[in-house]
């Protein structure tokens, strides 16, 4: 079940943002934001948690806007996360499913993220859900928790063909 993330979910969030991290093919930052932060960052409307029957929260998304400029008030930036072991089942799809629908319905005609090219399983996620590679940033950062190793971040988008 997906279902809007409220901040009784921001301990859950959290832990699978770390998980993530901890994964090491989620992005470069080493640890996950404090509540405060994550909240701040992020838009309210475009926020969610997928559960299982016992409520317990599989994965999360959420958008930051890409920029403060009225022009690129229709572009975010999006995050997805879901628990390694409900990995394959599903939930990556359902969030981006409620993401898309959300975004679209507020006018949001671009969806990016980047992606590392290893993370594999999310490219695959990400284009079975109509996002299509616009670049690849070759050597953008060093991983800190990678031994300082320069890494490639695969640039993706989604035009929504009903807002554009």
């Amino acid at each position: 079940m997906v279902r809007p993330m409220r901040p009784a979910d921001a301990g859950a969030v959290l832990a699978l943002y770390q998980a993530g991290l901890d994964g090491g093919n989620a992005s470069f930052e080493p640890a996950a934001p404090t509540w405060e932060a994550f909240d701040t960052g992020r838009l309210d409307e475009h926020r969610f948690v997928a559960a299982d029957a016992e409520g317990r929260v599989l994965g999360w998304v959420a958008v930051t806007p890409v920029s403060s400029r009225p022009v690129y008030a229709g572009v975010v930036e999006h995050s997805v996360y879901v628990d390694p072991a409900a990995q394959g089942r599903g939930v990556g799809r359902a969030l981006l499913t409620a993401l898309i629908a959300s975004t679209e319905a507020a006018g949001v005609w671009t969806i990016q993220s980047g992606v590392f090219p290893e993370n594999t399983a999310s490219l695959a996620l990400h284009r079975s859900c109509g996002f299509r590679t616009v670049g690849i940033r070759e050597r953008v950062a060093r991983h800190a928790t990678r031994n300082n190793q320069w890494r490639d971040v695969v640039l993706l988008e989604r035009r929504s063909p009903v807002i554009a």
